[in-house]
């Protein structure tokens, strides 16, 4: 089967880093593209304005790969934001996963309340209503920040590493969290080290949403293209003369 895994920002290393996670989690027989954004896509998504931008280049990106001689059994929005998750499966036969949904599945499947950490404080409030749209609410016991931007996880790997480490402890402590989501798909690397540091799941979106598409492709799913996510009207002939 093939995965399609967008990386909606522009930073080739940050695609990078998602790649090599996915390929470690992958079936032999899975092969994998990794797909940068381009302009205008900002160089991290950190905040609304620079989702609305990611979006229209991977909305193009789909549309290529699902024209092409190997269309993908499964397409992955590799930023925890999931920009435009609705909006590629309108575009998309293949199923279209974005890795904090398909975190928070994964996680509400092996834990029964949980925590995330995420980069910048200003990512909070965005994770947390995706927390509730999900219906994960329930579940969610705190969505934390180490305080740092997106692009510092490579440029400032030990620091990220320690506080991922300490508010994961507080999350242990003070949220009586089972398991931990880490809320940004740079973070992926560091997710087996962190586990083990920490005595506990760490759920790498990228991975979760990896082995969920792997299942949906294997059972032969497709995004609906009935009601709300048929795909987009041609406007064309909407004049009237």
């Amino acid at each position: 089967m093939n995965l399609l895994i967008l990386n909606p920002n522009s930073t080739a290393s940050m695609t990078e880093t998602i790649a090599v996670a996915a390929r470690k989690s992958a079936l032999q027989s899975t092969a994998i593209t990794a797909v940068t954004g381009t302009d205008p896509a900002p160089a991290s998504v950190e905040g609304h304005a620079d989702a609305a931008l990611a979006v229209p280049p991977m909305l193009a990106a789909i549309r290529v790969a699902e024209r092409s001689d190997t269309p993908p059994s499964a397409i992955i929005i590799a930023c925890f934001d999931d920009p435009g998750l609705l909006a590629a499966r309108e575009v998309a036969r293949a199923p279209v996963l974005g890795i904090a949904q398909s975190a928070l599945q994964v996680a509400m499947l092996i834990s029964a309340r949980f925590s995330i950490i995420t980069t910048l404080p200003r990512s909070v409030p965005v994770i947390e209503d995706l927390v509730q749209a999900y219906g994960a609410g329930h579940a969610c016991r705190r969505v934390r920040s180490v305080d740092l931007p997106v692009l510092a996880l490579e440029s400032a790997h030990d620091l990220a590493f320690s506080r991922l480490v300490a508010e994961g402890r507080k999350a242990i402590a003070e949220d009586g969290a089972e398991a931990i989501i880490l809320g940004c798909a740079g973070m992926a690397e560091m997710c087996a080290n962190l586990s083990e540091t920490l005595g506990l799941p760490v759920i790498d979106g990228v991975v979760a949403a990896v082995k969920l598409a792997e299942a949906l492709a294997g059972g032969g799913f497709a995004t609906s293209k009935a009601g709300s996510l048929a795909y987009p009207r041609d406007k064309s002939a909407d004049k009237l003369a």
